[in-house]
């Protein structure tokens, strides 16, 4: 049974957790701007508390993203640091599809919406489904409320709904959707431990955050640069 490290950062809420023995520990703190100072004596706390030692963890998981582009960077940078000093692989893990895990736990669903506010009028947001083991229905995607269109009946969580409850009201999944759910560190022990155990782990050199909103401005950059040879 392996022992899974586990931090999140990127929404308002920094979550560190601890997988031991088959048992969750974790701990939590609010405001986005000490995320950086929070999550390192969360971490001690953790180990101090179950008698072990980081070098006695398998692997390390961290909510990669999409999110808040300080906080999936914040998290990435602290799992880092953590893997070269005690020289443990990584395990990043989509924060959507830890709300999934979140909302499966809670209501037993087995297709998920997750939905989270990615400010400036957008969403981040994917569908899984859960068939022994999650499943990409539609991969994480950054769009407006309006354009969240999921395959088929789903039960939906994230904070994404209340932002943009206006959008969503008329939508089937809303009324008894978790509309205030966040990425929590718990879901991502959780989710590491079976990306380790099926060998995904990761040097820390190779871990990088799931950056939707740089990949849409690559993207339309990639369109002018094409344009413009076209044209010239």
């Amino acid at each position: 049974m392996s022992t899974i490290l586990a931090i999140e950062t990127s929404s308002e809420l920094a979550s560190a957790a601890l997988l031991h023995n088959g048992v969750h520990s974790s701990r939590q703190a609010a405001g986005i701007s000490t995320h950086s100072q929070s999550i390192l004596p969360m971490v001690q706390a953790l180990l101090q508390d179950a008698g072990i030692a980081l070098r006695d963890c398998d692997a390390i998981a961290f909510g990669a993203g999409p999110g808040s582009f300080t906080g999936v960077r914040t998290a990435c940078g602290i799992a880092q640091g953590l893997a070269y000093g005690a020289d443990k692989l990584l395990l990043p893990t989509v924060t959507l599809l830890a709300l999934a895990q979140a909302c499966r736990e809670q209501t037993g669903a087995t297709d998920v919406l997750a939905v989270l506010d990615a400010r400036m009028g957008e969403v981040y947001w994917a569908q899984y489904r859960y068939a022994d083991g999650w499943q990409t229905v539609i991969a994480p995607s950054l769009s407006s409320a309006r354009e969240v269109q999921p395959q088929g009946e789903v039960s939906a969580c994230g904070n994404g709904l209340q932002a943009y409850a206006a959008d969503f009201a008329a939508q089937p999944f809303f009324a008894n959707a978790l509309k205030d759910m966040l990425p929590q560190a718990e879901q991502i022990a959780t989710l590491g431990a079976l990306a380790y155990a099926q060998g995904l782990a990761v040097v820390a050199s190779a871990a990088e955050p799931l950056y939707l909103r740089n990949k849409v401005a690559l993207t339309t950059m990639e369109r002018l640069e094409k344009a413009a040879r076209e044209a010239a």
